[in-house]
Protein backbone atom coordinates (compact mmCIF):
# COMPACT_ATOMS: atom_id res chain seq x y z
CA UNK A 1 0.00 0.00 0.00
CA UNK A 2 1.40 3.63 -1.28
CA UNK A 3 1.50 5.64 1.99
CA UNK A 4 0.65 9.64 1.63
CA UNK A 5 2.05 10.53 4.70
CA UNK A 6 5.79 10.39 5.04
CA UNK A 7 7.51 7.62 7.34
CA UNK A 8 8.84 10.87 9.26
CA UNK A 9 5.21 12.75 10.13
CA UNK A 10 3.47 9.34 10.54
CA UNK A 11 6.06 8.85 13.45
CA UNK A 12 5.63 11.83 14.90
CA UNK A 13 1.71 11.06 15.03
CA UNK A 14 2.25 8.20 16.44
CA UNK A 15 3.69 9.14 19.71
CA UNK A 16 0.96 12.15 19.97
CA UNK A 17 -2.17 9.20 19.66
CA UNK A 18 -0.12 7.06 21.68
CA UNK A 19 0.00 9.46 24.20
CA UNK A 20 -3.91 9.71 24.07
CA UNK A 21 -5.79 7.82 26.40
CA UNK A 22 -9.16 6.19 25.45
CA UNK A 23 -8.14 5.36 21.70
CA UNK A 24 -6.85 2.07 20.66
CA UNK A 25 -3.66 1.95 19.05
CA UNK A 26 -1.98 -1.27 19.14
CA UNK A 27 -2.32 -2.38 15.66
CA UNK A 28 -0.53 0.19 13.75
CA UNK A 29 -1.28 -1.04 10.62
CA UNK A 30 -4.68 -0.60 10.81
CA UNK A 31 -4.12 2.81 12.59
CA UNK A 32 -2.06 4.13 9.83
CA UNK A 33 -4.72 3.06 7.14
CA UNK A 34 -7.42 4.60 9.39
CA UNK A 35 -5.50 8.10 9.15
CA UNK A 36 -4.50 7.42 5.54
CA UNK A 37 -7.58 7.21 5.10
CA UNK A 38 -8.46 10.48 6.64
CA UNK A 39 -5.90 12.19 4.56
CA UNK A 40 -7.61 10.96 1.40
CA UNK A 41 -10.71 12.69 2.36
CA UNK A 42 -9.62 15.73 3.66
CA UNK A 43 -7.13 16.02 0.72
CA UNK A 44 -9.48 14.78 -2.38
CA UNK A 45 -12.83 16.57 -0.72
CA UNK A 46 -14.42 12.81 -1.74
CA UNK A 47 -17.68 11.62 -0.10
CA UNK A 48 -17.13 9.08 2.87
CA UNK A 49 -18.75 6.09 0.17
CA UNK A 50 -16.39 7.19 -2.59
CA UNK A 51 -13.70 5.74 0.01
CA UNK A 52 -11.18 3.58 -2.00
CA UNK A 53 -11.24 -0.35 -0.56
CA UNK A 54 -7.79 -0.23 -0.09
CA UNK A 55 -8.38 1.97 3.68
CA UNK A 56 -11.30 -0.62 4.10
CA UNK A 57 -14.72 -0.34 5.09
CA UNK A 58 -15.76 3.80 4.25
CA UNK A 59 -18.68 3.35 6.99
CA UNK A 60 -16.24 2.26 9.43
CA UNK A 61 -13.70 4.55 8.62
CA UNK A 62 -16.41 7.12 8.97
CA UNK A 63 -17.89 6.29 11.92
CA UNK A 64 -14.09 6.13 13.56
CA UNK A 65 -13.40 9.74 11.88
CA UNK A 66 -16.69 11.10 13.88
CA UNK A 67 -16.41 9.37 17.20
CA UNK A 68 -12.62 10.85 17.41
CA UNK A 69 -14.25 14.21 16.22
CA UNK A 70 -16.47 14.21 19.27
CA UNK A 71 -14.04 12.67 21.87
CA UNK A 72 -11.58 16.05 21.01
CA UNK A 73 -9.06 13.22 19.78
CA UNK A 74 -8.72 15.46 16.75
CA UNK A 75 -8.23 18.47 19.27
CA UNK A 76 -5.69 16.99 21.27
CA UNK A 77 -3.40 15.82 18.39
CA UNK A 78 -3.49 19.30 17.27
CA UNK A 79 -2.70 20.64 20.82
CA UNK A 80 0.02 18.34 21.26
CA UNK A 81 1.89 19.47 18.32
CA UNK A 82 2.05 23.39 20.17
CA UNK A 83 5.12 22.21 21.78
CA UNK A 84 7.41 24.07 19.35
CA UNK A 85 5.53 26.87 19.14
CA UNK A 86 7.11 30.04 18.70
CA UNK A 87 5.07 32.42 20.87
CA UNK A 88 6.96 35.98 20.86
CA UNK A 89 4.40 37.07 18.08
CA UNK A 90 0.92 35.73 17.25
CA UNK A 91 -1.39 36.84 14.03
CA UNK A 92 -4.74 36.51 13.76
CA UNK A 93 -7.28 36.47 10.81
CA UNK A 94 -10.53 35.01 9.35
CA UNK A 95 -11.46 33.10 6.40
CA UNK A 96 -14.73 32.58 4.45
CA UNK A 97 -15.64 29.09 3.53
CA UNK A 98 -18.20 28.01 1.53
CA UNK A 99 -20.85 25.70 2.35
CA UNK A 100 -22.00 23.18 0.15
CA UNK A 101 -25.81 22.62 0.32
CA UNK A 102 -25.58 18.96 2.29
CA UNK A 103 -24.08 20.91 4.53
CA UNK A 104 -27.52 22.17 5.79
CA UNK A 105 -30.65 20.76 7.78
CA UNK A 106 -28.92 18.46 10.48
CA UNK A 107 -31.53 20.24 13.00
CA UNK A 108 -34.29 23.21 12.44
CA UNK A 109 -32.66 26.40 13.11
CA UNK A 110 -29.23 25.46 14.17
CA UNK A 111 -27.03 27.45 11.83
CA UNK A 112 -25.79 29.72 15.24
CA UNK A 113 -25.02 26.22 16.76
CA UNK A 114 -23.04 24.59 13.85
CA UNK A 115 -21.47 27.72 12.31
CA UNK A 116 -23.53 28.19 9.02
CA UNK A 117 -24.75 31.75 7.62
CA UNK A 118 -25.52 33.91 5.23
CA UNK A 119 -22.78 36.00 3.92
CA UNK A 120 -22.06 38.03 0.28
CA UNK A 121 -20.32 34.67 -0.47
CA UNK A 122 -23.58 32.89 0.00
CA UNK A 123 -24.12 29.83 2.32
CA UNK A 124 -20.86 29.85 4.11
CA UNK A 125 -18.98 29.47 7.74
CA UNK A 126 -15.99 31.52 8.76
CA UNK A 127 -13.16 30.02 10.29
CA UNK A 128 -11.11 32.57 12.90
CA UNK A 129 -7.15 31.64 13.27
CA UNK A 130 -4.55 32.30 15.51
CA UNK A 131 -1.02 31.26 14.29
CA UNK A 132 2.48 31.85 16.14
CA UNK A 133 5.48 34.03 14.50
CA UNK A 134 6.35 31.34 11.92
CA UNK A 135 2.71 31.12 10.72
CA UNK A 136 1.60 27.76 12.43
CA UNK A 137 -1.58 27.47 14.02
CA UNK A 138 -2.40 27.66 17.88
CA UNK A 139 -6.03 27.93 18.13
CA UNK A 140 -9.47 27.82 15.70
CA UNK A 141 -13.04 28.93 16.33
CA UNK A 142 -16.04 28.56 13.90
CA UNK A 143 -18.74 31.01 13.81
CA UNK A 144 -21.38 31.68 10.52
CA UNK A 145 -19.81 33.52 7.86
CA UNK A 146 -21.83 36.59 8.50
CA UNK A 147 -19.86 37.13 11.97
CA UNK A 148 -17.79 39.94 11.99
CA UNK A 149 -13.98 39.15 12.36
CA UNK A 150 -13.17 41.11 15.71
CA UNK A 151 -16.11 39.32 17.62
CA UNK A 152 -13.64 36.48 18.26
CA UNK A 153 -10.78 38.55 18.95
CA UNK A 154 -10.58 38.08 22.46
CA UNK A 155 -11.14 34.56 22.65
CA UNK A 156 -8.73 33.79 20.32
CA UNK A 157 -6.15 36.21 22.11
CA UNK A 158 -7.20 34.73 25.97
CA UNK A 159 -3.99 32.74 26.48
CA UNK A 160 -1.68 34.94 24.81
CA UNK A 161 1.02 37.21 27.05
CA UNK A 162 3.83 38.72 26.53
CA UNK A 163 3.55 38.87 23.05
CA UNK A 164 3.34 41.00 19.57
CA UNK A 165 -0.10 40.29 18.26
CA UNK A 166 -0.62 41.51 14.75
CA UNK A 167 -3.86 41.81 12.86
CA UNK A 168 -5.13 44.16 10.09
CA UNK A 169 -7.27 47.13 10.46
CA UNK A 170 -10.59 45.37 11.19
CA UNK A 171 -9.43 44.29 14.08
CA UNK A 172 -9.04 48.28 15.38
CA UNK A 173 -10.99 48.83 18.09
CA UNK A 174 -10.30 50.68 21.71
CA UNK A 175 -11.72 47.58 23.64
CA UNK A 176 -9.40 45.43 21.86
CA UNK A 177 -6.50 46.87 21.88
CA UNK A 178 -6.89 47.52 25.75
CA UNK A 179 -7.16 43.77 26.30
CA UNK A 180 -4.18 43.03 24.04
CA UNK A 181 -2.06 45.68 26.18
CA UNK A 182 -3.76 44.25 29.60
CA UNK A 183 -1.78 41.07 28.65
CA UNK A 184 1.20 42.74 28.48
CA UNK A 185 0.98 42.52 24.68
CA UNK A 186 1.82 44.45 21.96
CA UNK A 187 -0.65 45.21 19.22
CA UNK A 188 0.78 45.47 15.90
CA UNK A 189 -2.81 46.91 14.10
CA UNK A 190 -3.18 49.72 11.24
CA UNK A 191 -5.73 52.02 12.57
CA UNK A 192 -8.72 52.56 10.34
CA UNK A 193 -9.01 55.82 8.13
CA UNK A 194 -12.05 57.01 9.90
CA UNK A 195 -10.19 57.17 13.31
CA UNK A 196 -9.47 60.93 14.39
CA UNK A 197 -6.25 59.80 15.52
CA UNK A 198 -4.10 57.46 13.67
CA UNK A 199 -2.34 55.37 15.85
CA UNK A 200 1.41 54.12 15.39
CA UNK A 201 2.49 50.74 14.32
CA UNK A 202 5.57 49.05 13.78
CA UNK A 203 5.40 48.31 9.69
CA UNK A 204 8.16 46.06 9.55
CA UNK A 205 6.99 43.78 12.09
CA UNK A 206 3.25 44.18 10.07
CA UNK A 207 5.10 42.78 7.21
CA UNK A 208 5.04 39.50 8.85
CA UNK A 209 0.46 39.26 8.75
CA UNK A 210 1.20 37.17 5.29
CA UNK A 211 1.85 34.34 7.18
CA UNK A 212 -1.70 33.95 7.87
CA UNK A 213 -2.57 34.61 4.90
CA UNK A 214 -0.05 31.81 3.80
CA UNK A 215 -1.41 29.63 6.10
CA UNK A 216 -4.96 30.51 5.11
CA UNK A 217 -3.49 29.50 1.67
CA UNK A 218 -2.22 26.00 2.87
CA UNK A 219 -4.96 24.55 4.40
CA UNK A 220 -7.06 25.16 1.83
CA UNK A 221 -5.23 22.70 -0.62
CA UNK A 222 -7.07 20.47 1.79
CA UNK A 223 -10.38 20.40 -0.33
CA UNK A 224 -12.62 19.11 2.97
CA UNK A 225 -11.38 22.64 4.31
CA UNK A 226 -11.72 24.72 1.05
CA UNK A 227 -15.74 23.35 0.61
CA UNK A 228 -17.60 22.53 3.77
CA UNK A 229 -19.88 18.75 3.66
CA UNK A 230 -20.17 18.52 7.50
CA UNK A 231 -23.55 19.48 8.81
CA UNK A 232 -22.25 19.54 12.08
CA UNK A 233 -19.35 22.25 13.54
CA UNK A 234 -17.69 19.34 15.94
CA UNK A 235 -17.11 17.34 12.67
CA UNK A 236 -15.92 20.33 10.14
CA UNK A 237 -13.31 20.86 13.34
CA UNK A 238 -12.41 17.39 13.33
CA UNK A 239 -11.02 18.10 9.88
CA UNK A 240 -9.53 21.42 10.83
CA UNK A 241 -7.91 20.46 13.80
CA UNK A 242 -6.30 17.38 11.57
CA UNK A 243 -4.98 19.24 8.73
CA UNK A 244 -3.66 21.83 11.57
CA UNK A 245 -1.41 18.86 12.67
CA UNK A 246 -0.13 17.96 9.36
CA UNK A 247 0.68 21.65 8.82
CA UNK A 248 2.74 21.53 11.69
CA UNK A 249 4.53 18.14 10.95
CA UNK A 250 5.79 19.80 7.23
Amino acid sequence: MNYYIRHQEWERILVKLNAIPSIHTKNETALRRFIEGVWFVARSGCQWRLLPERYGSWRAVHMRFKEWSDKGVWKQLFESMHIEADKEATMIDATIIRAHACSAGYKKDSGDQEALGRSRGGFTTKIHALVDALGNPLKFILTPGQRNDITQAESLLEDVTNAVVIADKGYDSNALIEAIEKQKSVAVIPSKKNRKVQREYDTNLYKERHLIECFFGKIKHFRRIFSRFDKTAQVFMGFLNFVGALIWLR
